[in-house]
């Protein structure tokens, strides 16, 4: 498994190339979900397959949600604590497009943060069907976490979980490029 760390304020980052639903040892993954909060393809469709059905029967009561906006659910049959749903922008539908796509990001910190997550795992919100050009979706997810990390918090560790050899290699030029 590639990976890329760094370290901000005593929180451990990592990058590395995954499948988002397999990530034992990590407190809460992050869903980049649909505003119903139900199965789709890519990332939800991973997590919702290896949840089971309880996932989609729990995110009933927090749907619909609004682009930028995280829910919390248990994770079921995932090897973690928690699912954090966040729903990203379509890219040029939904506006302003990088404040929604960071407001996940922060909304998915805060939610995790006041339930006690020590580490969390983000996929590559927006960047499938969603339509936001990996490039800048990965600017701003570093940017705003690392923002984020600006204020002492309970999260000690934050994994950038990308499928796609193409996206790893953005965050990991990102993140390696850093200077803080």
């Amino acid at each position: 498994m590639e990976k890329s760390i760094w370290k901000v304020n005593g929180v451990k980052i990592e990058c590395i190339r995954g499948d988002i639903s397999n990530q034992p040892g990590i407190d809460a993954v992050v869903n980049a979900a649909n505003a119903q909060l139900r199965t789709g393809g890519g990332v939800a469709g991973a997590i919702h397959k290896k949840a089971g059905p309880g996932l989609q029967n729990e995110g009933r009561k927090y749907a619909p949600i609004s682009p930028g906006e995280a829910v919390i659910t248990g994770a079921y049959g995932l090897p973690n604590r928690h699912v954090i749903h966040c729903l990203g922008p379509v890219y040029g539908v939904d506006t302003p497009s990088d404040k929604l796509l960071s407001s996940c990001y922060k909304n998915a910190l805060k939610t995790a943060q006041e339930k006690g997550v020590g580490s969390i795992a983000f996929p590559a919100i927006s960047t499938g069907a969603f339509g936001y050009p990996s490039e800048q979706a990965a600017k701003i997810a570093i940017k705003t976490v690392y923002d984020m990390l600006k204020e002492p918090g309970g999260i000690k560790k934050i994994l950038f979980v990308l499928f796609s050899k193409k996206d790893y290699f953005i965050y990991k030029d990102i993140i390696d490029n850093m200077t803080v």
